[in-house]
């Protein structure tokens, strides 16, 4: 669905220039010639939409292939003789409710065009979609309760530390970059009065159910606590609903914050509720893009904790290093606040923490030089014409899969450990006294992955 107010905040998230036409099922780039479609009623702008549609459809059927895997294994568990009859209550309740689960998600989910089958749940373990492959359809599924369900200890808490950091300031036109399920953007829309707000994420299963209950609408879905209180607790089937439906002016976008489809200074506020933890890239580029997204005079609020997962120890900044790359990046001296809030406390789980979070406002004071454009694959990968490199971790990863597949081979249920080490010292692939300890080690590891749950 087009819109009037978001319209006018849009350019091509692929040329980063190029205003974007609406058209009847969403937008056009006319300089790239590239369609950007509508899933449901939310535009669809990421920089290759085709691809993105591809990644997020076999990640709905792998999701849809593990509740279908976790719903045999409860199918073999009542099986088996023996059981007390509060574990059978237990284990008959949560496969009724991941057998619903399934299908609750599949119809929320329908605006994907799921229609054909998708392929084996080993073939999406083998392919690890992009996007990133750490970042799946069920990854911060816990958010649409602690948003819409769990009640308002969070949420309140969480937007009163958005107003105390944005003080008297008007928060006009606003983006919540990376916005999850959608309550903190909701909040700052009803509790701050901006002129417009643009929720943005990347998973169409939260922005699908922001959407919807920020219209009006009851969503209602499972939730399968970590460590339920009582039997009763294991599956919860919990109503999502807003407070009130949002005034117009809320405004859902699906697309990838490293390549947001809007604008050179489209926002006089930007919001990133706990991106700066989990977007896999230098700080630095981070402000340096945000920089770009705000008007003269606008302002960055982050809100979260901090928790740099970089894998070069220098980028894992303190709150003093992001202080000063902001200063460097064109921001103005900041207000902080540091609040210790609950986190993800659900009423039906023993399993909670507290979170101390750090917010900042941070204000454009000036223009800064402009990240180059974000790459999540090389071209060897995307456009497949190209020698794909040789490195040194791809010659280790050739060895290892080569070892592994052999004994994978080996194993045909009449063989030993003891046997197949054997085979490996034969086949000289590890000298004699090392093959059964490394063997014993890589069949722990097997087993254990194979023990682990599966969530619902």
């Amino acid at each position: 669905m087009t819109t009037p107010q978001l319209t006018p905040l849009l350019a091509c998230p692929r040329c980063d220039r190029t205003p974007l036409d609406e058209t009847a099922n969403g937008y056009r780039c006319a300089g790239c010639k590239v369609d950007f479609p509508n899933v449901g009623s939310i535009p669809w702008l990421f920089a290759e939409p085709t691809a993105a549609l591809g990644e997020w459809r076999a990640r709905l059927n792998f999701s849809l292939r593990e509740l279908e895997r976790r719903r045999h294994e409860l199918d073999r568990a009542l099986e088996r003789a023996g059981r007390r009859a509060a574990t059978r209550k237990r284990l008959e309740a949560l496969r009724a409710a991941v057998e619903d689960h399934a299908k609750r998600i599949a119809a929320l989910l329908a605006p994907l065009g799921i229609d054909a089958p998708g392929a084996s749940i080993e073939t999406y373990l083998a392919l690890r979609t992009r996007l990133p492959p750490d970042q799946g359809l069920m990854t911060y599924y816990g958010n649409v309760h602690r948003d819409w369900a769990w009640g308002d200890e969070e949420n309140d808490a969480s937007i009163e530390i958005v107003r105390e950091v944005l003080g008297d300031a008007k928060p006009g036109r606003v983006l919540v970059l990376g916005a999850g399920a959608g309550r903190l953007a909701y909040d700052v829309h009803r509790r701050l009065a901006p002129e417009v707000t643009v929720v943005l994420d990347f998973n169409p299963l939260l922005m699908l159910v922001s959407e919807r209950v920020t219209r009006g609408e009851t969503v209602e879905l499972h939730e399968f606590p970590l460590a339920p209180r009582r039997l009763e607790d294991h599956a919860v089937l919990r109503r999502l609903a807003a407070p009130e439906p949002a005034r117009p002016g809320l405004l859902h976008v699906l697309a990838d914050a490293h390549r947001p489809p809007f604008a050179k200074g489209a926002f006089d506020t930007v919001v990133t509720p706990w991106i700066v933890d989990i977007l896999p890239e230098p700080f630095d580029t981070l402000a340096a893009r945000i920089n770009g997204l705000l008007a003269d005079g606008g302002r960055w609020i982050s809100f979260g904790s901090l928790t740099f997962h970089d894998a070069d120890p220098a980028l894992r900044y303190s709150l003093e290093e992001c202080l000063d790359a902001l200063g460097e990046n064109g921001f103005a001296p900041v207000a902080t606040c540091e609040r210790r809030i609950p986190y993800l406390a659900s009423p039906a789980s023993r399993h909670a923490r507290l979170e101390e979070v750090v917010a900042w406002r941070a204000d454009k004071a000036r223009a800064a030089k402009a990240p180059s454009r974000h790459q999540a694959l090389p071209d060897w990968i995307v456009r497949g014409n190209e020698p794909i490199p040789l490195s040194p971790a791809f010659r280790s990863q050739i060895v290892a899969t080569r070892v592994h597949a052999f004994i994978m081979s080996l194993i045909d249920g009449k063989r030993t450990l003891k046997d197949i080490a054997k085979v490996l010292a034969e086949q000289r692939l590890m000298p004699a006294d090392e093959a059964e300890a490394a063997l014993r080690t890589f069949l722990a590891t097997m087993h254990d992955d194979a023990q682990r749950p599966t969530v619902g």
